[in-house]
């Protein structure tokens, strides 16, 4: 497993760091695949937040636990995220096609627009995957994420461009490409 830690407002001592490196480092033992961990640990007026990301093979898994210690705010984390993992691999294996976790991810990116217009002027650019997958699969993805939408190609309707989105009265919405 990779990782890659981000401090905030506080020191990481190498001690700290080893125990994050072995805690989440078990969680590894649930993929095939080499996996990434985005750590992030903070301090905010006596407490302290560890926030880990786990990405694997096109799926991300985030949790945020604040406690009055680093180490158990570390701990938490790591049982939230196999809580996680062990829900949704047993709602992918019930609801979804085989080979959910093992399929390849195609790269693919939006190219830059070029032209500088004043008063659209992007602030965030973020390049990703975008595999293709099922209308349930994305939406556990983006609640996985806790997002309000999520972009992905979906698998049902020949790979064409799709957008699943949380609604504010409730359940989700679709936007699709129509191909022409």
């Amino acid at each position: 497993m990779k990782f890659t830690f981000v401090k905030k407002k506080f020191d990481v001592s190498d001690e700290l760091r080893a125990y994050a490196e072995k805690k989440i480092g078990k969680v590894d033992r649930f993929f095939k695949k080499e996996s990434e961990a985005f750590v992030t640990l903070s301090a905010e007026r006596g407490r302290y937040n560890a926030e880990i990301t786990i990405e694997n093979n096109g799926m991300f898994y985030r949790i945020s636990e604040q406690t009055s210690d680093m180490f158990a705010s570390i701990d938490s984390a790591v049982a939230g995220i196999e809580r996680q993992i062990r829900k949704n691999k047993t709602r992918l294996a019930k609801r979804l096609r085989d080979g959910a976790f093992e399929r390849e991810v195609k790269p693919f990116s939006i190219p830059a627009d070029d032209t500088d217009e004043e008063e659209f002027r992007v602030l965030r650019s973020k390049k990703f995957d975008i595999s293709p997958m099922s209308v349930e699969e994305a939406i556990l993805q983006m609640n996985l994420l806790s997002h309000a939408f999520f972009v992905f190609r979906n698998a049902d309707e020949a790979d064409a461009f799709s957008v699943v989105y949380r609604r504010k009265n409730g359940g989700y919405g679709i936007i699709c490409d129509d191909g022409n």
